[in-house]
């Protein structure tokens, strides 16, 4: 992969139109990375794991504007340490996380911004609700005070054509009046906006192939 970060971001950057929010997906990498990523005018990072986002947040605690995005599965009893420091979170799949990010973000003054993930391919042990069940979770999500429903999220099934998974999750979002589409990655992110996606997620055609990941 040519160029450096800078370089590989730019030409991202430029790939993508208009109203389409660039998340920078930085898991595994140092927060040098990051760093180098901000400087060169990225402000929006997303993270998978919360005990390396915190590290990651900690250490770029300096930068002003940089906007933290939330994007790995999530479990209750990790949303105190993201409250009032992410900015979204992106995979909301149960109305049990919303209550505890709605609780959780009360303290901080909220409200909390969200989206709910949706597991467009129907595979077995992956995160995000079923289509249909996605009706339901947003209604009683957006009864949730301090909690603002913006939108869906999903990754469709590796080793098929992301289109209609993309598509779907499109017309779901219009039929539910929502406005935010998270959906593409490095591999897939042009279909993706041209299947209207409002933020894509991509990490390795910018940091290039992630370091191996340390044990917890």
């Amino acid at each position: 992969m040519s160029g450096g970060i800078a370089a590989r971001l730019a030409r991202v950057r430029a790939a993508l139109p208009a109203g389409v929010t660039l998340v920078a997906v930085s898991k595994t990498h140092p927060p040098e990375a990051v760093r180098e990523a901000y400087a060169a005018g990225q402000r929006d990072f997303g993270e998978n794991y919360v005990q390396e986002w915190r590290a990651k947040a900690d250490a770029l605690a300096d930068l002003p504007d940089l906007a933290w995005h939330f994007v790995g599965g999530l479990q209750t009893n990790k949303v105190k340490y993201l409250a009032g420091r992410v900015a979204l979170v992106h995979t909301v799949d149960r109305r049990e996380l919303g209550e505890e990010i709605a609780r959780r973000w009360a303290r901080t003054g909220g409200p909390a911004r969200v989206l709910v993930e949706v597991n467009v391919g129907r595979e077995e042990g992956k995160a995000g609700c079923l289509p249909e069940e996605a009706p339901g979770l947003v209604e009683a999500l957006r009864a949730l005070p301090g909690l603002r429903v913006e939108g869906l999220t999903c990754i469709p099934p590796a080793d098929l054509d992301p289109r209609p998974f993309f598509a779907g999750l499109r017309a779901l979002r219009d039929r539910l009046g929502l406005r935010e589409l998270s959906m593409g990655m490095s591999a897939d992110h042009a279909v993706a906006v041209e299947e209207g996606a409002t933020l894509v997620r991509i990490g390795t055609a910018i940091f290039g192939e992630r370091p191996r990941r340390a044990a917890p």
